[in-house]
Parts: C-alpha cells; sequence; structure tokens
C-alpha cells in the first residue's frame, strides 16, 4: 500500500465519520424543534432543519466549539410559512426563535 492510497483512504474514512456526525446533530436539531414548535403551538413543516451558517467559536470556557445556525420553516395559520432558528455552539443549543407571526 501506498502513501497516496492510505491518504484517500484516510479522506473517504473522514467523509464517512464527517457525514454520520452532521446527520446525527441534524436529527438532535430537527427533534428539539419539533418539541419548540409544539411547546410554542405551532407546526413544523417539512419535517426539515437546514444548515445555514458553520463557523468556529469560543465557548464560556474559551474553548474552540463549531458554531452552527440552522432554519426551519412553520407555521401557525395552516396558510403562511415563517422561519424559525436554532444556535448550537459544540454540542449544546444556545438559541431557538421563531419569526413574528400570526396566531390562530
Amino acid at each position: 500500500m501506498t502513501l497516496g492510497s492510505l491518504f484517500w483512504l484516510f479522506l473517504a474514512g473522514f467523509a464517512v465519520w464527517y457525514w454520520w456526525r452532521a446527520k446525527a446533530i441534524k436529527d438532535f436539531v430537527l427533534q428539539a424543534a419539533h418539541r419548540y414548535c409544539k411547546s410554542m403551538d405551532v407546526m413544523l413543516l417539512d419535517d426539515a432543519v437546514y444548515l445555514r451558517g458553520l463557523w468556529f467559536k469560543r465557548d464560556d470556557n474559551g474553548r474552540i466549539r463549531v458554531w452552527r445556525r440552522f432554519l426551519f420553516d412553520f407555521t401557525s395559520t395552516g396558510e403562511e410559512r415563517y422561519t424559525g432558528r436554532v444556535i448550537m455552539l459544540g454540542q449544546r443549543i444556545l438559541h431557538m426563535e421563531l419569526d413574528p407571526h400570526r396566531f390562530s
């Protein structure tokens, strides 16, 4: 086995690990969005969250963590779509919010 083939094998393994980890985080955020929407008496649409921001930031202890911003769509009346946001730092959800919307 050459050094080149070891490099490509490592790169493929890293890509699979990253995909697996990203999917687990997205599933965690989707469950949290479901619970949040239910508690706010709105309905999550499309059963999906979308990663819209990825960066590195420091947490309260000064450690560098991955900062992520997810968006999701929801409705309160069944007619209009609104956007909600989930902010994560590392493995913790820091903030969840819904755009201003009409109440049914």
